[in-house]
């Protein structure tokens, strides 16, 4: 089981993982301005994560369709 799922269609458009990867380093940034290095190392790591999850490995899966239980006449 993995924490993140980072190929989860979700994650698709590319301006989402760009926003998600940003905010991740921008907070970072904000903690060690503020004086707070385990914060900013904690959400800097997460935007390391992040990047490579929506960048380097995405491939994301197709979502699930159900087609057979709605819209369709069996009988």
């Amino acid at each position: 089981m993995k924490l993140f799922d980072f190929n989860n269609p979700f994650f698709k458009p590319l301006a989402l993982r760009i926003a998600v990867v940003a905010i991740c380093t921008l907070w970072s940034v904000f903690e060690f301005v503020s004086g707070a290095p385990f914060w900013g190392v904690l959400f800097g790591g997460i935007a390391a994560i992040a990047f490579h999850g929506l960048f380097i490995t995405f491939e994301p899966r197709e979502p699930k369709s159900d087609e057979t239980s709605e819209g369709q006449d069996n009988g």
